[in-house]
């Protein structure tokens, strides 16, 4: 049987933005001033991002009406499509049910550009001329530079350097659409020298891109900072694709589902398909969901609960999540976008709460369940989005073992065309997998021993 295809019209396209705040059992702890220790409030924030996305940020109200004008740009390339694995499930051989939401039919190829256009457009109607943003392996950069292009705006990347050594063609495509691109850590900043005189050959880490984009927006009047994954409002931006999925599903005549299965570095992609389903879970249905990450960062899996800095050198607020220590550098594995020391509050609370739980895995037993992919359903994923393949693969076997028969949903959430070079290394046998030593998460969390403690939980 060949793959079932699930297209929704574009008059089906999601037209609100779903927030979890709304219906989660126990909030996010506030973010804090680096400075006083003290939550935050909108002005504290106003430097870096437009009050419209400030608003985002603190919301509770259950939905957020999408503007017109990041419609007109989303329906480019949405509704995505929704596929039937049928050939996945054969080579598999499984009797569970596995689908994909494919996001890498955007003109970055991932999931991306779903909150970059509406930052680039709630910026540009702020009256901003310039976005500062960070990219690790290169999707999020690629996505701002594309929606900075469709509303006007500069765009200053600050790519994290084992990416930008890894990942060429990202670089190109950033600089295609009009953005300047340069390795992190740079010279350009107090940051990136302040790290290039202690490590001239260090790899870098989002971390400190981070603090470069943040530095940078900081310190001009006309620039914004923008992120691709962890705050609420960039979530909240991604819910377009689990509400997508919701009604594919029913379509495909899906009366549920039984697991819904994300990767996870800061937690964007992985939010954007689940919370629409962790919604139905909070009210009753009965649905497992799973985030996977690297065992190279095992942010969720190995990482206290603490208030940390989002960045190595210290600019942004303390925020409540899992970590691993804003210092730390993850080893140069070839997923860059999941090399980030913490998770998205939200996904961290929500893990807090059992409304989803956490897995890692090695990157050659990731790369195994990517080829299988590859082999069957013909789409070469990117090695974040194979983390969740792995995870679909583990998950339909223990269906198998138990007897079960599963509905499997996960977000493949961007190509890997430009990521050919780790499927040498892996087929070739170079890929080396990384088993982090304990003493090293000790080493970085006794950066954030000195700081606030969240309430506890």
């Amino acid at each position: 049987m060949a793959d079932t295809k699930i297209l929704l019209h574009e008059r089906d396209m999601p037209r609100s933005w779903y927030n979890i705040l709304a219906d989660a059992p126990s909030p996010p702890q506030p973010p804090l001033h680096p400075g006083t220790g003290q939550p935050i409030g909108p002005d504290d924030l106003a430097p870096l991002f437009p009050l419209d996305l400030i608003m985002q940020e603190v919301s509770a109200d259950p939905e957020i009406p999408i503007p017109e004008e990041v419609l007109d740009v989303l329906r480019l390339w949405r509704p995505t499509p929704l596929y039937r694995a049928h050939r996945l499930e054969r080579a598999l051989g499984t009797a569970s049910r596995i689908y994909y939401k494919y996001e890498g039919v955007s003109p970055a190829g991932s999931h991306k550009p779903n909150t970059a256009v509406a930052q680039a457009y709630y910026n540009a109607r702020a009256g901003r001329r310039r976005i500062a943003t960070e990219t690790g392996a290169g999707q999020w950069g690629s996505s701002m530079a594309l929606a900075c292009g469709f509303f006007g705006l500069e765009c200053k990347v600050y790519m994290v350097r084992v990416s930008y050594d890894q990942k060429p063609y990202r670089r190109m495509m950033m600089e295609t659409w009009g953005a300047a691109v340069v390795p992190s850590p740079s010279p350009d900043t107090n940051a990136g020298r302040a790290m290039l005189e202690r490590d001239p050959d260090s790899p870098g880490s989002l971390g400190i891109a981070i603090s470069e984009a943040v530095e940078d927006a900081a310190t001009h009047d006309d620039t914004s900072y923008a992120l691709g994954s962890v705050l609420n409002h960039v979530l909240l931006h991604q819910t377009v694709i689990g509400q997508e999925a919701h009604r594919q599903l029913d379509l495909a005549g899906e009366s549920g589902v039984d697991v819904v299965i994300g990767c996870v570095g800061g937690g964007s992609n992985f939010a954007g398909l689940a919370l629409p389903f962790i919604r139905d879970k909070i009210a009753g249905a009965d649905i497992e969901v799973i985030a996977c990450e690297p065992a190279a960062c095992p942010t969720l899996t190995r990482g206290p609960f603490a208030y940390d800095f989002g960045d190595t050198a210290q600019l942004t607020p303390l925020v409540p999540m899992h970590t691993l220590g804003h210092d730390f550098i993850p080893p140069g594995i070839h997923a860059g976008g999941l090399r980030y020391h913490g998770a998205a509050p939200i996904v961290s609370q929500l893990l807090l709460d059992n409304l989803l739980r956490a897995e890692a895995y090695r990157q050659n037993d990731v790369f195994d369940a990517a080829v299988t992919f590859a082999r069957s359903e013909g789409i070469v994923p990117a090695p974040e989005t194979a983390h969740a393949i792995k995870g679909v693969v583990d998950a339909a076997r223990r269906a198998d073992e138990a007897g079960t028969e599963q509905v499997i949903l996960f977000n493949l959430s961007g190509h890997g065309h430009f990521d050919m070079s780790a499927y040498d290394a892996f087929l070739h046998g170079r890929l080396e997998d990384h088993e982090l030593p304990e003493a090293e998460i000790e080493r970085a969390l006794r950066a954030i021993e000195p700081l606030p403690k969240p309430a506890s939980v």
